[in-house]
Formats: structure tokens, sequence, C-alpha cells
């Protein structure tokens, strides 16, 4: 069964909704998604690259990419056709100020100004002996590095304190952490802290301090679909059995025999 589309978001709304040719016409017209817009907006005008507008849209590298090169044919089809050209539809949300930051004007691949007008951020990742946990549901402790002008500026490791799925949002939270990376997690600890206004980075494995420098500098190699639906089909809202296995955590466990929690595959 496929797995639904996940919905983009976009900055705001184009200023612009159409273009037509001033010369001959061929009658026809293309239209471009507003999805498709923010993503050739964002690569072209903004000089992003693909990881860093999958990263602000929410979506995945290769969806980005598939979106950026059909945007891209059918600017090429309206220039080289004279084709009228408008700008309407797609699967999109807004940003709705996420923490009171509207991403047009301060996501992290912009600049977040505080009252310095520094570049702040503050980053949690699941760790375990200087690796990103695997479990965000058994994770006992959290490395959290505070980050100013794209460096570290410091950085502690916190313990949750036997925190479940749903208390380590709050536990996060009350951190004052805007930023999660981890490796498996199921959807009802992703909804608790998007509601939390947590951004997440799920499916990230390797050494915690290089992945929140990845992160930094735009590179982190992550899974924006990361999910575990034994745990939303299954056992339902408030189970706490702490395996949320993302995607990546997948092929791990099956090398060895399969976790027993998570079906035969994704």
């Amino acid at each position: 069964m496929a797995r639904p589309s996940r919905c983009r978001r976009v900055c705001a709304e184009p200023n612009c909704r159409g273009f037509v040719p001033q010369s001959k016409r061929s009658g026809g017209e293309v239209v471009l998604t507003v999805d498709e817009y923010e993503v050739i907006r964002l690569i072209d005008y903004e000089k992003r690259t693909h990881e860093q507008c999958a990263a602000q849209m929410e979506v995945s590298r290769t969806t980005v990419t598939e979106i950026y090169e059909r945007a891209r044919f059918k600017i090429a089809d309206s220039l080289v056709n004279g084709k009228a050209l408008s700008i309407s539809g797609g699967h999109y949300r807004v940003c709705g100020g996420e923490r009171g930051r509207c991403c047009s004007r301060s996501c992290i691949w912009k600049t977040i100004t505080d009252k310095t007008g520094g570049f702040t951020m503050r980053i949690a990742v699941t760790y375990e002996n200087g690796q990103v946990f695997q479990h965000f549901g058994h994770t006992e402790q959290m490395k959290i590095y505070d980050v100013e002008n794209g460096q570290i500026t410091a950085q502690q490791v916190v313990s949750t304190n036997g925190s479940g799925h749903g208390a380590l949002a709050g536990f996060l939270a009350a951190q004052k952490v805007d930023t999660l990376i981890c490796g498996g997690i199921g959807g009802g600890a992703q909804q608790a802290l998007a509601q939390a206004g947590i951004k997440l980075y799920g499916g990230v494995s390797g050494d915690a301090d290089e992945a929140v420098k990845a992160l930094i500098s735009g590179g982190l190699n992550y899974d924006a679909n990361v999910r575990c639906d034994h745990h939303d089909h299954e056992h339902g809202e408030g189970h706490d059995c702490g395996h949320d296995c993302g995607g990546h955590e997948h092929g791990h466990h099956h090398e060895h025999g399969g976790c027993g929690h998570c079906g035969g595959g994704k």
C-alpha cells in the first residue's frame, strides 16, 4: 500500500499568480503548482541546496528533486512554446509561524534573529556513547547543543529521567529545544513534538556531534518520512513498548534476525 504523500511546507503564497507571453501564443497554458514554485524559489532564486530545500519544505530530498525537475520542464515549456504560465494548486501548507517564527523570515536556513541579531538554535540529539541513539522512546540521555551564527557555542548531556514517548516532548520543550535529531520514532511521538513546536530530523545514525554539524551546514542525511506503522496501527495512542523503529533501523534489525516488533519490512 503506497504511503500518502507528505504535505509540502511553503513560506508564503506567491505574490504573482501568472505570466503571459508578449508575442505569439500557442494558445496553451502551463500550470505550476505552489509547491513547485516554492522549490524553484528556494533552489534557483535563493541558491539553496536540495537538502536545505527538503528540510525547509519538510519532505525528502528525492521528493524535492522530482518536484524540481517537473517544475523546470514546465517553465521551459512555457518559454519555448509561448504558453501562458499560471501558479495555483498543489499539495502544500503555508508555514504557520511555528514557535512564533515564520520560516519565510527566520527558518534555520536563513537568519534566525534574537535580540542580539545572531543565528541561534538549540538542538537535542538522542544520545548514547557519542552516537545518535536509535529508539526515541527509550533514550536515557539527550545531548543538547546551543548554536549561534553557525557555530556550536555550548553542549551538555542531560538525563531524560526515564521519560517515555509523550513525556519526552514536554521534557524537550522545558529544555527550550527547538530541533531534535534522532533515529527511529513513532507517529504518536512525532505528533507530540509537532504540537510542542519542535522540528524533527529522524532516521539519523552515526556520531552525534557530526550529525549536528551536518545539520548546521545543510548536509544532514535524514528521513523526512521516518515512521513506525506498527505502533500507529496496532498499539494505538499511548502505547509505550519503546520500539520506535524508523525506516533506517528496519534494515539493521533484519540483518540480526528481526526486532520482533515491526514486522517483516517497511
